[in-house]
């Protein structure tokens, strides 16, 4: 088109227009990053996906398995805590966490940066893998979704016998003392883990680990409900909790594919990953009660669902799906035996097995991304050194994450304990928590 203009005007005209071009194009190139309207949109989906796994998901998850006394108490608690950790992550858990980068010293463990998103505004932008960026408001609600629902999770531990008030104190030092450190650790530039090279797609250390052991230390501080194990405690609405298992696979593809940052095919990738390892995850949990001796229950498979969901989380982008497939069918066997034998044999009281699922199926899913990220077609590079050196890796990633855990949330438990106290008493336990803490009943008949 230039060329036809200039048709007739020479060479002097064209040397006069080539330097303003390449001067626009510099320009152009020296202009702040502007966020990629695409990623943009399925980013913002994403986060509202991962939200809609925390209420109602999780809510009727966890609600359905506790007795009808406290459903309305574990699906509040559940809401508040989410609720408390956003305006937590907004104030100064994001700084912790995805502060300004810097390699070395305490910066390894936690970042010091602007508190209060000073620094964020509707121009600034984050990174993703590729040149494209996204607006650093919505990189910042996608991770303030993963703070809350990991504070969520840890209550399926500590069901039907924690204080409100309790809760509350233990959300905000937990998340300052252990869930913004691990994050950091882990998927910040700078972090103690990501400089080593861990790989955790989506959260199988930072949020299932993490809420996992954060959950059975803190059950071994409240002690068992009362009656627990002589007394049956059967689950009083299987219906909602299915109906939760439903709302959080389907916010699970928010959570996994929404993790690549950008609507590309490592999306694609985690999208079928998170359908394959679910779906193993929950028929292998039913194979397994059969070969025990019982029928294949609806509990069984919801318990299979969620793990396969969590040891595929670690490993959604840095699996092939047939290597996804093994991981939810390991991870739902390893998760039964979990529950059904060793919990028993230990006599501890994780009441919805949080540690039980979450724990060990994030620890399964973490090790494993050493393992499928080269096997089964993986997108690794299928040098068995190198697969090696992975696992290592990762072996080392799971023990940090256990070991920060369980210390920091020994350290925040026992400060919770001897201010506000743990536990409600004994015949708040007894009525339930529903009327004894909130004043209602979830079923007034």
């Amino acid at each position: 088109m230039i060329r036809k203009v200039l048709c007739g005007a020479g060479t002097v005209a064209a040397s006069l227009l080539l330097p303003a071009v390449a001067f626009a194009q510099e320009a152009a190139e020296a202009a702040a990053p502007v966020a990629n309207p695409g990623n943009n949109a399925w980013m913002m989906t994403a986060t509202v996906l991962v939200m809609m796994m925390i209420l109602p998901g999780l809510a009727l998850f966890y609600g359905g398995l506790t007795r009808s006394k406290n459903m309305l108490s574990t699906m509040t608690q559940i809401g508040a805590t989410a609720a408390l950790a956003m305006l937590v992550w907004i104030m100064w858990g994001y700084s912790m966490a995805f502060g300004p980068e810097a390699v070395g010293g305490l910066e390894a463990f936690v970042s010091t940066g602007s508190y209060f998103l000073s620094s964020v505004t509707p121009d600034t932008t984050a990174a993703t893998f590729s040149d494209e960026v996204i607006s650093e408001y919505v990189f910042v609600s996608f991770q303030m979704t993963f703070a809350a629902i990991t504070a969520a999770l840890v209550l399926g531990a500590t069901a039907e016998r924690m204080k409100f008030s309790a809760t509350m104190l233990f959300t905000v030092l937990w998340l300052t003392v252990v869930y913004f450190p691990i994050a950091h650790m882990v998927w910040a530039g700078g972090g103690l883990l990501f400089e080593m090279g861990a790989l955790d797609f989506a959260g199988g250390t930072v949020v299932h680990i993490n809420a996992g052991v954060s959950g059975l230390v803190l059950a071994y501080l409240l002690g068992k409900r009362k009656g627990y194990p002589t007394e049956p405690m059967p689950p009083h609405s299987l219906t909602l909790t299915m109906v939760g298992t439903g709302l959080l696979w389907v916010g699970w593809f928010g959570f996994n594919a929404g993790s690549e940052l950008e609507a590309d095919g490592f999306a694609g990738l985690a999208m079928i990953n998170t359908f394959v390892a679910t779906a193993a995850g929950g028929l292998a949990w039913m194979v397994m009660e059969k070969i025990a001796g019982h029928k294949g229950s609806a509990l069984g498979f919801c318990s299979g669902i969620i793990a396969g969901l969590v040891a595929v989380t670690p490993a959604a982008g840095n699996s092939g799906p047939f290597g996804a497939v093994v991981l939810g069918i390991v991870a739902s066997l390893v998760c039964y035996f979990m529950v059904a034998k060793i919990k028993p044999a230990m006599g501890y009281d994780d009441s919805l097995d949080a540690f039980g699922i979450h724990g060990i199926g994030g620890i399964i899913g973490a090790v494993g991304t050493g393992f499928v990220n080269t096997m089964f077609n993986g997108p690794g590079n299928g040098d068995a050194a190198s697969m090696m050196d992975q696992v290592g890796i990762q072996v080392v990633a799971v023990l940090v994450a256990i070991a920060w855990a369980a210390i920091g949330t020994l350290i925040v438990g026992l400060i919770v304990k001897f201010t506000v106290g743990l536990r409600v008493s004994e015949e708040t336990e007894l009525a339930g928590l529903d009327i004894g803490e909130h004043g209602e009943r979830a079923y007034n008949d």
